[in-house]
């Protein structure tokens, strides 16, 4: 299947040890939310931003907080606010009088891991700063454009119940998320776990540097080398051409769909299930990958009808009748 196969395997084994590292700092701080600490990893390997959405106290804060504390990497949050301006963002120019010249103040974007906390209550503007950001790796102060640090990935967090005072995020800056990942509630042990560790006057939440950004890097280089054949693309494919033209695959579903999945899903599945693979322990992708991932990547590129509102009919919905009708390669 692959030349280097031999040397692909023991670069993933190298670079597993990596994740695992990850992984061992963030449970000693997070309980549970298994789901999400994979899916954050999933991101960092791919290189793609992670929208987060769940009710408040279900530790997305503090898991992304978290993973930035277990890289040796910079990392900056921003808290978002109907009051928030792009400079506050991006930065500024500062006149220097004795000079008579302008200096450049680089805001908190300038960051490896940037953590974009409640980003539906920042106004348009500010989301349009972000969006250069994320899809350039560059960001514009006055007339000069300058590159963002290596590497960069915006990890951002919205709360779904209160949505007085906040800006929906539109379909465009949307669609720059790798990710979107819906967090529910523990179970019960995990809340029992979560009471008896953090129940206290006093609590430490915090994990040790573990990993730095070269070694990010070169696991990256791994999953680049990961193998997905031409049939799985085509399956890849047709998964995203069925959300647009579900008739052609005779799904009766398009009047729930109003926009279908756009070419960057496309991308994405196939880079995100190189990632997943990767996490397995794989130098191959198989259709399983992209099924696990598949939801994270369509959920928030499959814009819905009004009739599909009416009926209470979700995206989720929607892309579980794909993945049942698409015959599997």
């Amino acid at each position: 299947m692959l030349d280097n196969a031999g040397q692909l395997d023991d670069d993933i084994k190298r670079q597993s040890a990596v994740l695992e590292d990850i992984r061992t700092a963030i449970s000693e701080v997070i309980v549970g939310q298994e789901y999400m600490i994979e899916r954050l990893l999933v991101g960092l390997l791919a290189n793609g931003h992670v929208l987060i959405e769940g009710a408040p106290g279900l530790a997305k804060t503090l898991a992304v907080t978290t993973l930035a504390q277990a890289l040796r990497a910079e990392f900056h949050r921003i808290q978002f606010t109907p009051d928030l301006l792009p400079a506050d963002l991006v930065g500024t120019l500062i006149y220097e009088p004795k000079s008579g010249d302008f200096r450049v103040r680089k805001g908190p974007i300038f960051a490896n891991l940037v953590l974009a906390d409640e980003i539906n209550r920042a106004p348009a503007k500010v989301q349009s700063a972000l969006l250069e950001a994320m899809q350039e790796n560059q960001t514009t102060i006055g007339e000069e454009s300058f590159p963002l640090p290596q590497p960069f990935l915006v990890l951002a967090t919205q709360n779904p119940l209160e949505q007085d005072g906040t800006y929906p995020l539109p379909e465009a800056q949307m669609d720059r998320f790798m990710l979107k990942l819906r967090i529910t509630y523990p179970n019960k042990e995990e809340e029992l776990e979560i009471m008896n560790r953090v129940a206290k006057t006093k609590v430490v939440n915090s994990a040790e540097p573990v990993v730095s950004t070269d070694d990010i890097i070169a696991a990256r280089a791994a999953v680049d080398g990961i193998y997905i054949d031409e049939k799985l693309k085509r399956y890849i494919v047709d998964i995203v051409h069925c959300s647009r033209d579900p008739e052609t695959y005779d799904l009766d579903i398009k009047k729930y769909i109003d926009y279908g999945a756009s070419p960057r899903a496309s991308i994405y599945l196939a880079i995100a299930g190189k990632a997943y693979a990767f996490m397995q322990g794989r130098n191959h992708v198989v259709p399983h990958d992209i099924k696990t991932i598949g939801h994270d990547i369509l959920r928030h590129r499959i814009i819905t009808t009004y009739e599909a509102e009416a009926e209470g009919v979700v995206s989720e919905d929607l892309i579980d009748q794909i993945f049942e009708t698409l015959p599997v390669p």
